[in-house]
C-alpha cells in the first residue's frame, strides 16, 4: 500500500482552495513599482558610468603628470671614470 504524499496532498489542498479576489488596482500598483525600479536601475547604472568615467580620466591625467614609465633620476652623481 501505498503512503500518502505530503507534497501532494498539499497541492491538493491548494488546488481546492477557493480562490481569493484580487485588487482591482493591482495591475496598476506594478506598473508604478516597476517604473521605480527601471528609474533606480537607470540611475544606478548612470552613476557607476560616470563613476568609472571620472577613475579613468583622473588616471590618465595622473599618468601624464608623473610619466610613471619613465626611469627615476638617479640619487648620486655618476662618476667621472678616470
Amino acid at each position: 500500500m501505498k503512503l500518502p504524499d505530503r507534497k501532494e496532498a498539499e497541492v491538493r489542498r491548494l488546488l481546492e482552495a477557493p480562490v481569493l479576489p484580487l485588487p482591482p488596482d493591482l495591475a496598476e500598483r506594478a506598473l508604478v513599482l516597476g517604473a521605480r525600479l527601471v528609474r533606480r536601475r537607470r540611475l544606478l547604472h548612470l552613476a557607476v558610468c560616470v563613476l568609472l568615467v571620472a577613475v579613468l580620466l583622473g588616471l590618465g591625467v595622473w599618468a601624464l603628470t608623473a610619466e610613471p614609465w619613465s626611469t627615476p633620476p638617479p640619487a648620486t652623481s655618476p662618476t667621472r671614470g678616470w
